[in-house]
């Protein structure tokens, strides 16, 4: 093909956007208007209908264009199906597929019997087990099954012979069946339990309803066994979770037995209980009034207590009364106080309205605490060498939950009652403690004085007055006392913690208080309560045993004090933070300190308090990074800095600004996220300075974007992202042409430009390696629209920028098989035709582009079209290789078609060799049917609009021999 003269076409600009604004068009409004409230139509669903068929009745008028979206839902609409779901009843299921959706649904409706401010059981579960621990070695009975346990012959139908049944199926748990294992850890223990919770739904789901009840058995039967006193509430709350699995598969089977072929109601009655279910009900009831042991009875019957639904109306009524009697026959006052706790528990969740057999449970409670002090539990103690106060702690959970259930939304008499009891009470701080955890805290608070005299007149042997105030505490953290007796509390309670002797002691009870005292008093106070901890908790490196408890303290300051300038002016804060030693800990609370900063800290800050603090501990996050660090830590931590750096405003200050940014890129030179966000900061910075001179810079603000720009050019390459350096001098070099630093705009590009060859072929992208060019490709691009508006320098040559651009290019290593140098090229001809014009299509302010610097000389364009001719070349040398290869046909196509757009809308067409080479060009887009018809279409279309304007007329030929073609 003969070399190509280019000739770029004139445009004006402003007259071309003229023709492309919309024209103003008169809106009738009718009916319909885009913004008009949708009316939902209320869909209504045939029972029996084929899947997915509804009817509906339309409620918009027919003149109503219709909506895409509804059409897609065959007229229905999610909400309208789902409003219809509802409002149909529903149809009755096969037993199969419903019962346990059913038991589901059952369930939570009766959790419901008492209100969401009611604390569960389970949100107490954990905690119990991670604070009643042992190193002591736990033995267990493990049920080994027998067949034995097989249910009786059909034709036994006496009575009596069906008590004799029971008992020998019960006994063959005393015949060999169990094997004990010794000698087993905490964790051993905790794993055979939940070994025996599986095995009790194994046998459960294959029908041995009998071993089942044999599991049950023995585990209730570890209850009475008090060998390893400490760990006791933590085996009552394991074995327990074993017995409500089985309270709730027996309550579920005979529901399902009374669901067909209807489900039972919620609120049934005995008289829907069909005479199967009554039966199978009464058998499980006889079977456990057969278990000759006391302790395993009660606990099992108690655990079934739900069951009694089914017999009569009044049967839990009645049985409730009855096992609390029972328990007064258990000699060990802890198994007794656990045994009421339990069956307080199943009282609530099915009859929670029946509290005078849960007040009597409590009433019971008090009487067996003269045993607390007698012989058999000294003794007890003794041999296990448990001291007084650790054992009646262990009492702690069973009396809590008592209590609340009892004082669950009771009236205040019966409140003030139980009050007054525990005056009188032996061993009162126990109970008055218990009291405290259980009673509202809106009553504690504001009765906290009372509290404070009766703490004070408890025996301090028994039970630790610092616990009593702990407990005291807790409940003032949620309800507050009066005003006028909030710092006498204050005072009296701090003149206990502050003698407690055990530093592990004093921070759990002074850890509590804080919260109140944030609460209700100014930054002096909680100084003072700071320097107390710090007082303590220094000597002997006590702090490196209480880092959750000194984490605790500082997430409290932090919620009720969001003021940091108040915070930091706090004296003793930062020694507080120097506690933390231990790196880990440290970063952590640096993080949250940063957090809440983030979230709370609203306006804009320059006060040198909060600025000093901040970057301490934004240095000691930083410092924590080493080579072991995780990127995603690394990101945590310079997201966190990030912040604060952008709440940081000096004002009219720039000089300062830029000071502080100094500052930081020394402090955080490990983060390179951070020194990024410092790069942003200081391009801002010149761009405001530039936005309150308007445009017109003094010599004093010409020198300081400059060092602005001194700063950036500095900074960046010290980044290791090739992408991140490119990036930032693109964007640096756009600053400092806005601000005419002309020089420095030229240093930035050059940059740029220089190390272009060093971008790697791939990259990592969220740990997986990607290909490069894309990245590179957009930046190019971008790089290449800028390149527009800055003026050559006056000693180089002609378009030097644009020249060692496209030399970078030509020299760069792509990958094989790649169009990407092309491309380039081809993105570089609209560059050089908008050069060309006499005016260009943008400038910027005060800034002289090559425009004005050349004026259209002809010399100047001449060097233009021989470079777009070079380019052109290289371009169409690479379509005949293309060529060459048939798998490359695509390729080939997509490249010559986007040339043939290029010479449309920027070449000058009247050009007889420049018109053939668009024509060709077309053709070859279209040779083998890989051009996407539409696009070829809209193009067609576009060329013959642009031949109807007057300056356009010869594309009229050029259009004539332009043919659509499609694939063969």
């Amino acid at each position: 093909m003969a070399a190509v003269q280019w000739r770029s076409r004139g445009r004006s600009y402003d007259a071309e956007l003229q023709r492309c604004r919309t024209e103003a068009a008169a809106i009738e409004f009718g009916d319909y208007h885009p913004l008009k409230p949708i009316m939902v139509t209320d869909t209504k669903t045939r029972r029996g209908a084929r899947k997915g068929s509804t009817s509906s009745t339309s409620s918009s008028s027919s003149s109503a264009p219709s909506d895409p979206l509804s059409s897609m839902l065959d007229g229905t609409d999610p909400l309208s199906m789902f409003a219809a779901a509802s409002a149909t009843d529903t149809p009755a299921m096969s037993h199969s597929s419903s019962t346990g959706d059913i038991g589901k649904k059952r369930r939570e409706k009766e959790e419901e019997a008492v209100g969401p401010d009611f604390e569960p059981w389970s949100s107490k579960r954990g905690d119990i087990l991670a604070r009643f621990t042992t190193t002591e070695k736990l033995s267990i009975n493990l049920f080994m099954g027998s067949d034995k346990g097989k249910a009786p012959s059909p034709g036994s139908s006496a009575v009596s012979e069906k008590v004799r049944t029971r008992l020998e199926e019960l006994d063959d748990l005393e015949e060999g069946s169990q094997r004990e294992l010794l000698n087993l850890s905490q964790q051993d223990y905790a794993n055979r339990i939940e070994e025996l919770n599986q095995s009790l739904k194994e046998a459960w789901a294959s029908d041995q309803k009998v071993k089942a009840l044999k599991i049950v058995i023995q585990c209730s039967k570890l209850l009475s066994d008090t060998s390893v006193i400490q760990f006791y509430p933590s085996k009552f709350v394991l074995i327990t979770d074993i017995l409500d699995t089985f309270g709730r598969l027996v309550y579920d089977r005979i529901f399902t037995m009374c669901s067909d072929p209807q489900p039972l109601p919620d609120g049934f009655t005995v008289e829907d209980v069909n005479d199967t279910a009554k039966e199978t009900c009464l058998n499980w009831f006889f079977k456990i009034a057969s278990i000759r042991e006391l302790l395993p009875r009660l606990y099992v019957e108690a655990a079934i207590l739900k069951c009694n639904r089914f017999l009569n109306k009044s049967g839990i009524q009645e049985t409730l009364p009855r096992l609390t009697a029972m328990i007064r026959g258990i000699g060990d006052p802890l198994v007794a106080a656990y045994a009421r706790a339990y069956l307080c528990r199943v009282g609530m969740e099915v009859a929670p309205h029946l509290k005078d057999s849960l007040n009597q449970n409590f009433f019971d409670l008090l009487g067996t605490f003269r045993q607390i002090s007698g012989e058999s539990v000294r003794n007890q103690l003794l041999l296990q060498r448990v001291e007084v106060p650790e054992y009646l702690t262990l009492y702690s959970p069973a009396i809590n939950w008592i209590l609340q259930c009892i004082a669950y939304r009771a009236p205040e008499p019966l409140l003030m009652e139980m009050m007054e009891r525990c005056k009188t009470m032996a061993n009162n701080a126990l109970l008055l403690n218990s009291v405290m955890r259980a009673f509202r805290p809106e009553f504690v608070a504001a009765r906290a004085t009372d509290f404070i005299g009766m703490i004070k007149d408890c025996d301090e042997s028994g039970f630790p007055k610092h616990l009593l105030f702990g407990s005291l505490g807790r409940s003032l953290a949620c309800a507050d006392p009066p005003e006028s007796e909030r710092l006498t509390i204050l005072n009296e309670a701090w003149k206990v913690i502050t003698k407690v002797r055990s530093p592990q002691d004093y921070i759990n009870c002074a850890e509590i208080w804080v919260e109140f005292t944030c609460r209700h008093f100014t930054k002096r106070e909680v100084n003072t309560v700071l320097a107390d901890i710090i007082k303590h908790m220094t000597p002997d490196r006590a702090f490196e045993d209480a880092y959750p408890q000194l984490q605790s303290v500082i997430r409290k300051i932090l919620t009720y004090f969001h003021d940091f300038s108040v915070l930091f002016s706090m004296e003793r804060f930062l020694p507080f933070l120097d506690m933390f030693q231990k790196d880990s800990v440290r970063v952590e609370v640096c993080k949250s300190i940063m957090e809440v900063f983030i979230k709370q800290q609203v306006e804009l800050t320059r006060d040198p308090v909060i600025l000093n603090a901040m970057l301490h501990i934004c240095k000691t996050m930083h410092d924590s990074v080493n080579a072991l660090t995780l990127e995603d830590e690394k990101r945590s931590l310079s997201l966190l800095i990030i912040g604060f750096i952008r709440m940081v405003s000096f004002g009219r200050d720039f000089e300062q600004q830029l000071s502080f940014c100094v500052e930081a890129r020394a402090t955080f030179c490990n983060l390179e996220p951070v020194l990024v966000q410092l790069i942003h900061t200081v391009n801002q910075l010149a761009m405001e300075t530039r936005r309150v001179m308007r445009g017109s810079h003094s010599r004093k603000t010409a020198a300081f974007v400059r060092a602005c720009a001194a700063y950036s050019f500095i900074t960046i390459p010290s980044l290791s992202s090739i992408f991140s350096r490119l990036s930032l001098y693109l964007l640096s070099g756009q600053v400092a042409l806005a601000n005419q630093c002309l020089s420095q705009a030229d240093a930035f590009f050059k940059a740029a430009v220089s190390i272009l060859p060093e971008v790697p072929r791939s990259i990592s992208v969220e740990g997986k390696l990607r290909s490069s060019e894309a990245f590179l490709l957009d930046f190019i691009n971008n790089f290449l629209a800028t390149l527009l508006v800055v003026p050559d320098h006056p000693e180089h040559g002609v378009l030097y920028l644009v020249r060692g651009l496209l030399n970078m290019v030509q020299d760069y290593t792509w990958e094989d098989n790649s169009d990407a140098k092309v491309r380039v090229y081809v993105s570089a001809l609209p560059l050089l035709a908008a050069m060309s014009q006499e005016a260009y299509l943008y400038s910027i302010p005060k800034v002289d582009s090559n425009e004005t610097l050349y004026g259209g000389d002809p010399k100047f364009l001449s060097e233009i079209n021989k470079l777009c001719e070079t380019l052109i070349g290289q371009i169409l040398d690479h379509l005949k290789v293309l060529g060459r290869d048939e798998q490359c046909a695509r390729r080939q196509g997509a490249l010559a078609f986007s040339l043939f757009g290029v010479l449309l809308a920027h070449g000058d067409l009247r050009n007889n060799k420049l018109s053939q080479l668009a024509i060709n060009l077309w053709n070859l887009s279209h040779k083998h049917g890989y051009c996407e018809t539409r696009v070829s279409v809209r193009t067609l279309e576009y060329t013959k609009h642009l031949a109807q304007q007057p300056d356009m007329s010869h594309l009229s030929d050029t259009i004539q021999r332009l043919a659509l073609q499609s694939r063969t």
